[in-house]
């Protein structure tokens, strides 16, 4: 099994709702995100993935929530929280890239997207 790794950060700021505590206020991060790709299979160079194909999906991908406020964006429905902000990258990311939806352990897949809000606290979304 083979594993490969990249990542990205981006700025944005949110609330939750129906929590009781600091973060029902609205307060800002600086995301850092790590999306792990693994498989069986190398292609013809030797490679899992290529890695900038790669970075430059997620890169994309950030830059669309980048400075914003995540409660303005109907997929979060008003409560972006860590969890659901990986949930959406994984499935932003399979739709620049549909090759990397898991259909098998052999192929390279995503396996995992991680989500920090700070350094020392992670949600990480593993697609089924």
């Amino acid at each position: 099994m083979y594993q490969v790794r990249v990542e990205t950060s981006f700025a944005a700021a949110h609330f939750l709702r129906d929590y009781h505590g600091k973060c029902e206020n609205l307060h800002g991060h600086n995301y850092k995100v790590y999306v792990h790709v693994q498989g069986n299979k190398l292609d013809e160079g030797g490679m899992l993935l290529d890695f900038t194909i790669l970075k430059k999906a997620l890169k994309s991908v950030c830059e669309k929530i980048d400075h914003t406020n995540l409660n303005d964006l109907a997929f979060f429905d008003q409560n972006p929280s860590a969890e659901r902000i990986a949930t959406y990258i994984y499935n932003q990311l399979v739709e620049q890239i549909p090759s990397l939806k898991k259909q098998n352990e052999e192929d390279a897949h995503i396996h995992a997207v991680d989500v920090f809000e700070t350094d020392t606290n992670r949600a990480r979304y593993l697609p089924e």
